[in-house]
């Protein structure tokens, strides 16, 4: 769970440490006191996308941490190479600049990795969440995700994955004698062409190092004729002068023993000498080349230079085009017997994703049963006793009979009240309503989710009344399995809050800040009253506000028992 959340220098908040504990955390404040500030700042320091605007005008950087206390993100840490701790502290630092600078646990990821992470960690359901629910296209997504269908659509994906792959190859494979015909002669051509080059991998290399060779010959061969002659060849050459201070040596060392080790230094030198001598020998005598050489060796280098330009490869890539390009020409001249074995190859590709599929449609049927069921439950504890729910699974409306995702169509409808015929959520649904609807499906899916911290932002919209009082008896019910925090302008949602903290926004020195204080019993009583009546706070209120309390505490004490 989310333990600590510290913003530094974003938006109007300068500094600000929030601690979470376990069940229901309310934060409540005016409209503009900077609620929202705290949603994005979780969203940012979980890897959402963030602007320069974020930092605090006149700052240089913002800074949100937060810490984690949980198990749910282990794979994540074996994925990416790091050490699992106890706690899991997340820091991201904004520049004003657009620069991020994002760290786990001191180690440093790039936004992605961050994103991935807070996926594990943390479920921020925005104030317009609930209009997802008004797309139908995702309405499949939450089913599966309801249903757990995650090993059956694997399944269908293997085999949809090879359904395409064949198409793909019929495709390339489907083509009119012309255009057969012209891109057999184009193989061909380029074929002969590479061929008839006959290409070696570092050829180019070779050729330009022995054309710079020749082009310097007539220098090389005279610095060579010198060096042999002054080692070898002159009247008095390095190797007979060696060889005469040698003969003297010899003469020295019958004399003195101690001259041993020069005289076998003197000969050694004597025997590298003449080595030197023959090596630069045998280099002047290969310099010897016809007069055509070079030209046939620009020609060769001008070639390949040609074909490398043309074909925009080296030699190595021509090589590898060259043999790609038979293979292609041998899959045209043998294109209608491939034709025939890919179309046979077609057919039980579609037959067996018509089998997966109907694996994955009868998974669906069973996980909307249930799921109609649970949210008809939830929606009635949430002050929608007549409602209807239904998950209308139809077969999908293509040639093929299904698509990537599966053979099924899936559409929410819904009667939210007696009387009235089953319609679409989009057409049916109120805005406070779709707020209910998008509560009881985080309810039912939360059984089967990891997450164990969920954000509401608002998720009081368009609620009020008894369905206000419910939703907030709904969100601490679910509290005693995860961890809530909820932004709120209700004082039902409020009252039933296991922690309160208050968003006020202040001026001190021609500046705006937001504060955020944690609120004792009676500072719970006042912002109770305040959400009640305004300004106009009385004893009334107060004491409305204390009975609003001592219920939502009895509430608490009859669930948990």
């Amino acid at each position: 769970m989310l333990t600590e959340l510290h913003i530094e220098n974003i938006a109007v908040i300068e500094k600000a440490d929030i601690e979470f504990g376990k069940g229901l955390t309310v934060l409540t404040g005016e409209t503009g006191a900077g609620k929202s500030i705290i949603i994005d700042s979780l969203g940012a320091v979980l890897g959402a996308r963030t602007s320069r605007e974020l930092v605090r005008s006149g700052a240089e950087y913002g800074i949100v941490s937060a810490v984690f206390e949980t198990d749910a993100a282990k794979k994540w840490f074996e994925d990416n190479d790091f050490d699992p701790e106890d706690e899991i502290i997340i820091r991201r630092k904004i520049s004003a600049d657009g620069k991020n600078n994002c760290r786990v646990c001191g180690n440093p990821v790039t936004v992605a990795q961050l994103k991935q992470l807070g996926a594990l960690l943390l479920d921020i359901h925005g104030q317009n969440d609930g209009r997802q629910l008004m797309d139908e296209a995702s309405h499949r997504d939450y089913l599966d995700g309801f249903g757990r269908t995650d090993a059956q659509r694997a399944v269908f994906a293997e085999a949809y994955t090879a359904y395409t792959r064949c198409k793909k190859e019929i495709q390339q494979l489907s083509m009119d004698e012309d255009e057969k015909q012209r891109l057999s002669e184009t193989l061909r051509a380029r074929i002969e062409e590479l061929e008839k080059a006959e290409l070696k991998i570092g050829e180019e290399d070779e050729l330009t190092a022995r054309r710079d060779l020749l082009r310097n010959s007539e220098k090389l061969t005279e610095a060579l004729d010198g060096a042999y002659s002054a080692l070898y060849a002159c009247d008095e050459n390095a190797a007979s002068l060696v060889d005469e201070a040698s003969g003297l040596m010899a003469r020295a060392c019958q004399l003195s023993d101690e001259l041993r080790e020069t005289a076998d230094i003197i000969d050694n030198a004597s025997s590298l000498i003449y080595d030197a001598a023959e090596r630069i020998r045998d280099f002047r005598d290969s310099l010897e080349f016809s007069p055509d050489e070079y030209d046939r060796l620009e020609a060769r280098t001008a070639l390949l230079k040609r074909l490398r330009r043309k074909y925009n490869a080296d030699e190595e890539g021509l090589i590898k085009l060259l043999d790609d390009s038979q293979k292609e020409l041998s899959t045209l001249e043998y294109s209608d017997d491939m034709l025939k074995k890919l179309e046979k190859k077609l057919s039980e590709c579609i037959a067996d994703c018509v089998k997966k599929a109907a694996e994955l449609t009868s998974y669906r049927k069973a996980a909307a049963e249930k799921l109609e069921k649970r949210i008809c439950s939830e929606l009635k504890d949430l002050s929608m006793p007549s409602v209807r729910f239904k998950v209308d699974v139809q077969p999908l409306a293509n040639a093929a009979g299904f698509d990537r995702t599966g053979a099924d169509e899936v559409r929410f409808l819904i009667s939210a009240n007696a009387g009235m015929e089953l319609g679409r959520i989009s057409k049916i649904a109120s805005g406070g309503e779709l707020s209910r609807i998008m509560l009881a499906m985080k309810t039912a899916f939360s059984e089967n989710d990891t997450v164990e911290t969920m954000v509401f932002d608002e998720i009081d919209t368009g609620v009020s009344g008894i369905a206000a009082q419910r939703v907030g008896e709904k969100m601490s019910d679910l509290s005693c399995g995860k961890q809530v925090l909820c932004i709120t302008h209700l004082p039902q949602i409020a009252a039933l809050a296991d922690c309160h903290d208050k968003i006020e926004k202040v001026e001190r020195g021609g500046k705006t800040y937001t504060v955020i204080n944690e609120l004792d019993r009676q500072g719970r009583r006042m912002e109770l009253a305040r959400l009640h009546g305004g300004d106009v706070v009385t004893k009334t209120t107060l004491a409305g506000a204390e009975e609003q309390l001592s219920a939502a505490d009895k509430y608490k004490l009859t669930r948990n028992d």
